[in-house]
């Protein structure tokens, strides 16, 4: 009996699993099977989608990011032991087109994330924590906070009715005293995790990264620390992408990447190059070389990022001379 059982579990086939999530439904595909499924996004769904996928040999399992709506799936199943790769919805539909498909439907969008799966194989991604993902909703709120203060203040500057001045001036102070609430909130929640507290501690000592960046870093770039020089850049869409064609040497530019940790790094190289005699002299290499002002400042920025990896992967403060 049990080399019978060791013979039906070998002629299993081997299943690729692609999940469409939306904020009502989650769209399952397995491949080569060719069975779709639709289960509801909520914990009833989530658990009659693990008893589908128990049921099979499953090599991967590959879903979009999706905001938050992904984040329930993708935590319970990592729980149970799935192996789930997240993968940028972008990604996900020019491997549609380049299969040649341009409708889009939830389930052909699951279908393809299956087929995906097969052909690329992503890594499996581990679901951030409970305490990370608490602190990236409150930076995220706290700089849309700030964005619409700008905005408000900028249409108050303009306003030509002593009324509508007052109204905005009113919504601006309460949005003043929003943001106070949740940096007090952030810091609270920093303070009692150990690793965060650990982390912000470790950021705030590299001179041009201050609090706000620390913690748009923090939130923005979770991996900071467990990753590369080379993959913190490109993350962060620091990294100049090649561009170049038979005999032609394109000119490197950079794209894509997350762009809140991209925004703080903009404002913390000018304090660092300031203030790092090591950024202040590569800075100054770069100008010598003729490089224009914007390279040379996208590659300070990059330069510390990566410095900030450095330091975090090391797990000390940083030092003027490095030991």
């Amino acid at each position: 009996m049990q080399g019978k059982v060791s013979f039906q579990e070998d002629a299993m086939p081997v299943v690729y699993a692609g999940v469409d999530v939306s904020k009502e439904w989650l769209d399952i595909h397995l491949h080569p099977l060719g069975e779709s499924r639709r289960f509801c996004n909520d914990k009833t769904g989530i658990r009659q989608l693990k008893r589908l996928l128990a049921r099979h040999r499953l090599a991967s399992i590959v879903m979009e990011a999706t905001g938050k709506f992904h984040r329930p799936a993708h935590r319970s199943l990592w729980l149970d032991g799935f192996a789930v790769a997240v993968i940028d919805p972008l990604r996900a539909r020019m491997f549609a087109r380049a299969c040649g498909y341009l409708a889009k439907t939830d389930r052909l969008d699951a279908r393809f994330l299956a087929l995906l799966a097969e052909s690329l194989r992503p890594p499996a991604d581990t679901p951030p924590s409970p305490h990370v993902e608490a602190l990236q909703e409150l930076v995220n709120a706290r700089s849309a906070a700030k964005c619409d203060i700008t905005a408000l203040q900028n249409r108050s500057k303009t306003a030509t009715t002593a009324l509508l001045r007052g109204e905005l001036n009113r919504l601006v102070r309460r949005l003043e005293q929003h943001v106070e609430r949740l940096d007090k909130e952030i810091e609270r929640r920093v303070g009692e995790d150990p690793q965060l507290y650990r982390k912000a501690e470790i950021l705030t000592s590299i001179p041009g990264i201050g609090r706000v960046t620390a913690l748009a870093l923090m939130a923005g770039m979770d991996e900071l620390g467990s990753c590369s020089g080379k993959q913190a850049a490109m993350l962060a869409g620091l990294a100049p992408i090649a561009n170049d064609s038979g005999a032609r040497t394109g000119r490197r530019s950079i794209r894509a990447g997350r762009p809140a940790p991209r925004r703080a790094l903009y404002m913390a190289r000018l304090v660092g190059q300031r203030y790092n005699p090591a950024l202040a002299r590569f800075a100054d290499t770069l100008k010598a070389a003729g490089k224009p002002a914007k390279v040379i400042l996208v590659a300070v920025m990059r330069k510390l990022l990566v410095l900030a990896n450095c330091v975090l992967s090391h797990d000390r403060l940083w030092t003027p001379n490095p030991p």
